[in-house]
C-alpha cells in the first residue's frame, strides 16, 4: 500500500534526513521525501497497520529534525 503526506520541511537537506530516518522504521517498504512539493510518498510492507507505522515514522523524523510537520 502506497499512501501520501503533506510535510512541512525547512530545507532539502532536513527532507534527505527525514527521508532516510523514515526508511529505517520497521514496516516502511520504501519512502520518497520531496522537499519541493512538501510531500511524504510511503509505500509500507504487506500485512503493516499504515497508521501504526506512520506513528513511529512521525517518531523517527522528529529526532532528526524537530520542528518537520507530517500531516497524518
Amino acid at each position: 500500500m502506497k499512501k501520501t503526506y503533506k510535510i512541512e520541511v525547512d530545507c532539502a537537506n532536513c527532507a534527505n534526513k527525514m527521508e532516510s530516518a523514515a526508511a529505517r522504521v520497521s514496516g516502511v517498504e520504501t519512502v520518497t521525501v520531496n522537499f519541493m512539493t512538501q510531500k511524504m510518498i510511503v509505500s509500507f510492507r504487506e500485512n503493516e497497520d499504515p497508521a501504526a507505522v506512520m506513528k513511529e515514522v512521525v517518531k523517527a523524523c522528529k529526532k532528526v529534525e524537530s520542528d518537520c510537520e507530517i500531516y497524518l
